[in-house]
């Protein structure tokens, strides 16, 4: 059967427009093919009463939320994923990359295998693979994670294969392009194993992170943050933006109001706008009420949307929502709403190598969607088709 939204605002080729979108079978159809060609009419009609469409948000950095911690929690309570999975679908997340932090091998060995790709629906967003964050990264730049869990590639890709031991579950790991031995497993990485490699927690200056690009590298895990500053001289990681279109790479941020100050998260927009995604780097308080929480061995303080490692001034992920993510990066930098959902879509799609079916609404890709009010507030959720949250 095909059901068809009416009275809506479509995301589609960096616009927004007053356009129906059908769909069947969890695909966007193309109305003109299905009504002349193959004579087919809507048997439901569904008035969104000029809601904005765009396609599901997809969350590549995502550490937990709703009490539940990727790294530490799931040895022992593997239905923390489903519970994550499913809280995300109220903040129009329909796909994401379950994030480990830095960890000793055990830890990698018990919890990658629950991390496979898995399809979304009623029971919760898309597993798209997990996003290892370490623990091949700087002790410099470890930010909140263990420095004794840090480890060196010293003998590359084999310190690699025997520390995460189950690699067919990855999809992006986060490292330190500085490290001995870094560069050759970049390239195993990106070219043996598709896996896409973000450069991050580093010291690294530009000159190793342009040979970091060269080797297969796409992508900068939250920018400015656990890097050093930009400096005229050496503009490190952050630097890569200046590269312009000969080495197309995306950045991570967090437009939470807390990580990233507005004037920078302008700056790097208007340098790069195309690379831009947003990420949430939500941890297990997201969607927990202000306090004390936990996060593995660590206690954290909650007050007023700031997560700190309790008695220190380093934070330690955020508890902002993807669509709140969204609408603070819009008012921010002052881009369209379009160019702000591309952000949450269309850009990280694009670095997973996703866009043949998700992050825009072209015919022929799945049928997830967020329907949104202009304040981006989330009205429903929908994967494959089917509305998966309603508020």
């Amino acid at each position: 059967e095909i059901t068809r939204f009416t009275d809506c605002r479509v995301l589609r080729d960096h616009e927004i427009y007053e356009d129906d979108i059908w769909f069947s079978d969890g695909v966007i159809l193309d109305p003109e093919k299905e009504f002349f060609v193959n004579k087919h009419v809507p048997q439901k009609s569904v008035s969104l009463d000029g809601a904005i469409v765009a396609p599901g948000f997809i969350d590549i950095q995502i550490n937990g939320g709703f009490g539940i911690d990727f790294t530490y929690d799931l040895m022992n309570k593997p239905e923390g994923l489903s519970k994550v999975a499913k809280g995300i679908l109220t903040h129009g997340v329909t796909s994401f990359c379950p994030t480990i932090v830095t960890s000793k091998a055990e830890v990698y060995h018990k919890v990658l295998p629950l991390l496979e790709a898995k399809v979304g629906g009623l029971h919760g967003a898309e597993v798209l693979g997990a996003h290892l964050e370490g623990p091949f990264i700087s002790p410099e730049k470890k930010g909140a994670h263990c420095i004794d869990d840090i480890q060196d590639l010293t003998d590359g890709v084999e310190t690699l294969k025997s520390v995460y031991k189950h690699t067919d579950n990855i999809r992006i790991v986060t490292l330190a392009p500085e490290r001995r031995n870094s560069l050759e497993v970049i390239q195993w990485l990106t070219r043996e194993s598709e896996i896409c490699v973000s450069l991050g927690h580093s010291m690294a200056d530009i000159n190793v992170a342009v040979e970091a690009i060269k080797k297969g590298a796409k992508l900068i895990t939250h920018l400015f943050n656990a890097m050093p500053p930009f400096h005229h001289r050496d503009p490190g990681l952050v630097g890569l933006l200046g590269l312009g279109t000969k080495t197309p790479v995306y950045y991570g941020i967090i437009a939470d109001g807390i990580h990233t100050h507005e004037a920078a998260l302008r700056a790097a927009y208007k340098s790069h706008p195309k690379g831009v995604i947003l990420v949430t780097d939500a941890i297990s308080a997201m969607g927990l009420e202000d306090g004390t929480h936990h996060i593995g061995k660590k206690t954290i303080n909650i007050n007023n949307k700031s997560a700190y490692i309790a008695g220190t001034t380093t934070l330690c992920g955020s508890v902002a929502t993807m669509n709140e993510s969204v609408r603070y990066f819009r008012n921010a930098v002052g881009c369209s709403t379009a160019e702000a959902l591309e952000a949450a879509t269309l850009h990280p799609a694009k670095v997973l190598g996703l866009t043949s079916y998700k992050g825009t609404l072209e015919y022929g890709t799945d049928a997830d969607f967020v329907v949104l009010n202009d304040d981006l507030d989330v009205i429903s959720t929908w994967i494959g088709g089917e509305m998966v949250f309603s508020k």
